[in-house]
Formats: C-alpha cells, structure tokens, sequence
C-alpha cells in the first residue's frame, strides 16, 4: 500500500520531539510510523500518519519544514529470508531502495519502503491472482 511520509526538519535538542508529537496528538493525530535521523544541529522525523493533510497544517503552524514523498507500507512474515526476497523482487525489477525502516512482533513484520519507483514497486509486490484452469 502506497502512504504519504512526511519529512520534518527539526531542531536536535531537547524537548523538540516531545513538543512535535503533543502537538499531535492535541489534535488527535495518530503516528503509525517514524524514522529519525540526526546531525549536529537538526533531526529529520520521517512519519506515516493517519491524517497527512492534519499534521502538515499543525506542522507548519510551529514553522516547521515539511515534505511530502510516498513510501511503501509492506507486511511480510517475521522469518528469516523473507527481507531478502522482498530485496530480490524489487532488484530484479531494477528498482532501488532508498531508505527503510520499520518493527516486527515475531509474527508479522511491517516495513516502510522509500523506493527509486514507487508504482513500480508495488505492482512488483503485489501478489497476482491465480488463474483458474
């Protein structure tokens, strides 16, 4: 399934990410995904929210820099190999991961895919019906 990320610049000191995720969840927006990245100075706050539209409006109310890029939401098998199958298929495809990140509970794994060919991916990914004989 194919979701919107947003990227967030923020200040990498204390108290930021609290304020950013209050913020939020004041105006009962739900993060289901996050990544962050930092440098000396700023953190990138890569999320998958249950309302984009919401928390680039409530994001840019703080003077936040927001972008928006689509990322992959994939469920896979919590087992080993099951990566690496993933990679396989979409690198047959010549399509690139660029970033990834994501959980798994021993069961099911879910990861978040920023690809080179968002489309491409998914129809890669995606499983085909079987044809009756």
């Amino acid at each position: 399934m194919i979701e919107r990320q947003l990227s967030v610049l923020l200040e990498n000191k204390v108290g930021v990410m609290a304020d950013v995720c209050k913020a939020l969840a004041n105006h009962g927006i739900n993060i289901q995904a996050m990544s962050v990245s930092d440098t000396v100075d700023h953190a990138v706050l890569r999320i998958v929210v249950d309302d984009p539209r919401a928390a680039i409006h409530v994001l840019g109310e703080r003077g936040a820099l927001v972008v928006e890029t689509d990322v992959l939401r994939i469920h896979l098998d919590d087992k080993p190999g099951e990566l690496g199958k993933l990679a396989a298929k979409l690198a047959r495809a010549k399509v690139n991961i660029e970033y990834a990140y994501g959980t798994a509970d021993n069961q099911r794994a879910t990861l978040f895919l920023r690809v080179s060919d968002t489309k491409k991916a998914l129809e890669v990914l995606t499983p085909k019906p079987k044809s009756k004989k």
